[in-house]
């Protein structure tokens, strides 16, 4: 059964405080980050996750073998191997989602989800979020996912804000400007 809103950030929230007892908040946050857009670029994962046919332990033995590729702290394994455990890891992504969201307001900051081509440098990373503070008027930290399906240029949301500078955008503004 799918759970509801206030059940995600419940979730989300006890994940915020756990990570942040065991003063590992920014990298548990940073490694979630990171399986979110493994678990958003595989179907196969996402569905093998969630299949209640497949016995829990081994769902979570999955889980274990996929953050030790990616050398993630045990702590960011406990806690998901919890949520896989006990039976959401549909809703993983969501959960995922609310704690970055929890984290940076914490901080006081927003967080901008950029969707882009390729990976941003350090420096691009800082000189966009610089960009969209300053646009928005509130500190900004910058979440890039990389997407193939964006042919260049990047988009950002910030909350309901979305800024979409790339080049499918572009072209679909000038194909409405021709008609």
């Amino acid at each position: 059964m799918a759970l509801q809103p206030e059940q995600i950030d419940g979730y989300a929230t006890a994940l915020f405080e756990v990570a942040r007892a065991e003063g590992a908040l920014a990298v548990v946050e940073e490694e979630l980050f990171k399986l979110s857009d493994v678990l958003a670029s595989s179907d196969e994962l996402r569905s093998t996750l969630a299949d209640p046919s497949i016995p829990s332990e081994k769902r979570q033995e999955i889980v274990t073998d996929l953050l030790a590729t990616a050398n993630a702290t045990p702590i960011t394994n406990n806690l998901v191997s919890f949520i896989v455990g006990a039976g959401h890891a549909r809703e993983l992504p969501g959960i995922i989602a609310s704690l970055v969201e929890r984290a940076a307001s914490d901080r006081q900051h927003a967080v901008a989800e950029v969707r882009s081509a390729v990976p941003l440098d350090e420096d691009q990373r800082k000189r966009l979020a610089s960009a969209l503070s300053k646009n928005l008027g509130k500190e900004v930290e910058v979440k890039v996912h990389v997407d193939p399906s964006v042919l260049g240029g990047l988009s950002a949301r910030v909350g309901d804000v979305v800024i979409d500078g790339t080049v499918r955008h572009r072209l679909d503004q000038l194909k409405e400007t021709i008609r």
